[in-house]
């Protein structure tokens, strides 16, 4: 299946639904969907002769309708607008600047067609945001300015009672990169599939994901794993909340080589009265030509937020991490105000390598109904690696509705 199909499909699709709507007088009123984020990024990293300055724009305006006939369409465009740009967009050849990889784009974000009618299943066909479990392997790097999604169609069934199924055939990724960049968007032929079962130690999920690459064969593989999350309360006691997950991955479709690699991770946490801490570990293998990999996930949420490790050191990592944080009760401002600091320790996985460390805050601020603050730092230090320091901050101010 390729885009120009799915893409057809999704505007015959819209086309049909608008004559029904328009045939029929009962039906769901539809919105128009807005967010829009302003943001300065600063970064200082070792080995550039200048300080990255970023303050960009990210604005994205659709239309969601109502639901016809079990029907319902959303278009949405996206653009991301530069209002000081001394820093490395990724396409922009600002070399001696580090890398803020949010580019200048105007582009269609997201045009889908959603049909709900078949009992407690959802069917998606288009241009879509899809975030499978927590991102980990499959997400939109909501980040970034430059959101990234998938043409593909997306099938969720909780027909079968604590059962929830999901289906997707993958054919295209939008990239944060944007259409400029030479590996902005890839051609795909890729299925994912997860089962989440309901169960009274928490939620099991088996997941299976075969990504063939076409214009990356190096990144296609075959991923298979299970991950079981949770969490116990009792009156007057923290929660106690962990998380485990196992993934082995190997070579897949048109992949150049073989190999076969594996992840693990396990976290666990504790929270009352608004405090929160966590311990976890996550090691991601590696067999001295390449990592474990995970190319459509949401990488800015693992392995710090300096994003030193976008791409799985050949050798591996092993991040061993911990977290506090506190949700104020009565916040001084806003609706809600939420604090959290992180540390991570990172050695490679073969060998047990110093790959340095990094220290994340982040404080954010619910204003309003639609309007929400974030502060957030990383500084990460590369220890006796030879993975340059580098520090990071931002301030962003989100409209949405």
């Amino acid at each position: 299946m390729s885009w120009n199909a799915v893409g057809r499909a999704a505007l015959l699709g819209a086309a049909s639904l608008v004559v029904m709507g328009a045939a029929s007088p009962a039906r769901a009123e539809g919105q128009f969907l807005v967010n829009a984020r302003l943001r300065t990024e600063l970064v200082d990293q070792d080995g550039f002769a200048n300080d990255a300055t970023a303050i960009t724009l990210r604005t994205r305006l659709g239309y969601q309708s109502g639901e016809m006939a079990g029907f319902t369409f959303l278009v949405e465009g996206e653009n991301v607008l530069h209002l000081v740009d001394d820093f490395n967009d990724t396409v922009n050849g600002a070399a001696g600047y580090p890398v803020v990889a949010d580019p200048e784009a105007t582009e269609l974000n997201r045009l889908q067609l959603t049909y709900g009618g078949i009992g407690d299943t959802r069917l998606t066909l288009g241009r879509q945001r899809i975030i499978l479990g927590d991102a980990r392997h499959i997400g939109n790097v909501g980040f970034r300015q430059n959101e990234q999604t998938f043409d593909a169609v997306l099938a969720t069934s909780t027909a079968i009672e604590d059962v929830t199924l999901t289906y997707a055939y993958l054919d295209r990724v939008h990239r944060i990169f944007g259409d400029d960049h030479p590996a902005g968007e890839f051609d795909l032929d890729a299925h994912a599939l997860t089962a989440a079962f309901t169960v009274p130690a928490g939620t099991v999920t088996g997941f299976a994901i075969l990504a063939e690459v076409e214009d990356a064969p190096a990144l296609s593989s075959a991923t298979y794993g299970v991950n079981w999350s949770g969490s116990i309360a009792r009156d007057g006691q923290p929660t106690f909340g962990y998380r485990l997950e196992y993934a082995a991955q190997s070579d897949y479709g048109n992949s150049p080589a073989g190999f076969d690699l594996d992840m693990f991770r396990a976290e666990a946490s504790l929270s009352q009265n608004g405090l929160s801490g966590a311990l976890g570990i996550e090691s991601l293998s590696g067999d001295g030509a390449r990592g474990f990999a995970t190319p459509l996930a949401t990488l800015h949420g693992y392995q710090g937020w300096a994003d030193v490790f976008l791409t799985t050191p050949a050798d591996g990592i092993r991040d061993i991490y911990g977290r506090a944080g506190y949700a104020f009760t009565n916040p001084p401002f806003g609706s809600a105000l939420r604090a959290s600091i992180v540390f991570h320790d990172f050695e490679t996985e073969n060998g047990g390598a110093d790959l340095g460390s990094e220290f994340d805050a982040v404080l954010t601020s619910q204003l309003s109904e639609h309007v929400a603050l974030e502060f957030k730092a990383a500084l990460y230090d590369g220890g006796d690696s030879t993975l340059a320091d580098r520090s990071k901050l931002w301030f962003a101010i989100t409209y949405s509705r």
